[in-house]
């Protein structure tokens, strides 16, 4: 299942269009301000001079797979949207990371 329906890394199941823009989204209200496609590119690690048109390819089709899924994976736990499976961090500890894992995103877009 991809990132809607949990916290999976590297499954290869698949991120699609719609939930790669749904992502981007909920980051966004996550750090306080809205992520372009430029600054999805930036945190999936892209070519600053096309990034943007891959994200946007990727939002109005059928979205990233291998190492780009499983990153999504990882940035998906900035927001609260998106569930932290006990096996990668407790329960506990899950604000903390969500916190620590917003301050990475807002550095990596600045």
């Amino acid at each position: 299942m991809g990132i809607s329906g949990g916290f999976c890394i590297g499954l290869g199941t698949g991120v699609t269009g719609a939930e790669l823009k749904k992502l981007r989204e909920d980051l966004g209200e996550a750090i306080g301000r809205l992520l372009s496609v430029s600054d999805m590119a930036k945190l999936c690690g892209l070519p600053p001079e096309s990034g943007g048109g891959t994200i946007l390819e990727w939002e109005n089709g059928y979205g990233p797979i291998g190492p780009v899924e499983a990153l999504l994976s990882l940035l998906a736990a900035g927001s609260d949207h998106y569930p932290i499976g006990e096996e990668i961090i407790s329960e506990s500890d899950a604000a903390f990371y969500r916190s620590m894992m917003r301050a990475a995103i807002i550095r990596r877009i600045s």
